[in-house]
């Protein structure tokens, strides 16, 4: 009894924490979004509940239908996200895999290698990114060499010669480049965990290592690849620094861009708060679904216990 109290007092700080920086700053949000404007469209945020205004949520939620004003922004952000996510698991799974299965004595410096990322800013990395793929940058020399560049042309992928001109290929792969890290390591706690006792079972029932890879460890790691496209899918949404470096075209801008340019000095900064508040309600559907199948797995784990 004593301890869970214990535990209870240590984890007081860190709740104050949320409460102040997160549910305050949120509710901020909402009341900006439910609120109204003067003339001179300066917010005035309706914090009473009972007082708040769903003119600018209509009025948002109309811009990201079909034939709304951020309709095609919404749509490239869903496109770039969906593509970006793909990519990141097929660069990361066989990575995290052989560092969690195969690595042997290499275990140890890879798995240096795969947080080295996080002790640099982000925007450092990018402003790498962009250095490598101007026109003079290695990145673009060595594509330039291996013909990546006219393949890329030829299926329509790649506009040109300038990457960094409003290109969708060189933002989508930025967005991977910036955020694989953090779903490799996820998938790595996640199969490190995999019994393999289970693989060498399903190896004595008959199965190939390719069948016993893809019977036994994906759905094993399910929960684990779930949380790593959760952990990337959610800040690629709102994510609207990478487009402005990589390309600063309004033909790459997504949501996040759309958001900022509203906030940011824009001339409705009510609407830019009504726009977050629909893409953290499309978000929380993401969740719902990776929290409804964490409860199955916990519930199939209890009962086999």
């Amino acid at each position: 009894m004593g301890s869970r109290w214990i535990w209870r007092a240590l984890a007081l700080p860190g709740l104050a924490w949320l409460a102040v920086f997160f549910i305050v700053a949120f509710y901020a949000i909402i009341s900006v979004g439910l609120g109204n404007v003067t003339t001179l469209y300066q917010p005035v945020p309706h914090w009473n509940p009972l007082d708040w205004n769903v003119g600018y949520i209509w009025e948002a939620l109309k811009s990201v239908v079909p034939g709304g004003g951020t309709w095609h922004t919404f749509l490239r952000t869903v496109i770039y996200v969906f593509v970006a996510v793909t990519l990141s698991l097929a660069i990361g799974y066989p990575v995290a895999w052989y560092a969690a299965r195969h690595a042997g004595r290499w275990r140890g410096p890879i798995l240096v290698l795969l947080v080295l990322p996080f002790w640099i800013s982000y925007l450092m990395r990018m402003f790498a990114w962009t250095n490598l793929l101007a026109d003079n940058g290695y990145a673009t020399r060595a594509l330039h060499t291996l013909s990546i560049d006219t393949l890329f042309q030829k299926v329509g992928l790649l506009d040109g010669t300038d990457w960094l001109g409003g290109q969708h290929i060189a933002v989508i792969l930025a967005l991977v480049y910036g955020y694989v890290p953090y779903l490799i390591l996820p998938l790595f706690a996640a199969l490190d965990r995999i019994d393999q006792r289970f693989i060498e079972a399903a190896r004595d029932l008959g199965a190939s290592p390719a069948g016993a890879f893809w019977r036994v460890v994906v759905p094993l790691s399910k929960t684990g690849t779930l949380a790593g496209i959760v952990l990337i899918a959610l800040p690629m949404f709102g994510d609207y620094y990478t487009p402005d470096l990589i390309s600063g075209s309004p033909k790459t801008a997504i949501l996040g861009n759309a958001i900022n340019g509203y906030v940011q000095g824009g001339p409705d900064k009510s609407l830019g708060a009504a726009l977050t508040l629909l893409l953290s309600a499309f978000l929380l559907i993401f969740m719902l679904y990776y929290l409804r199948v964490i409860r199955a797995d916990q519930r199939a784990a209890a009962g086999a216990g």
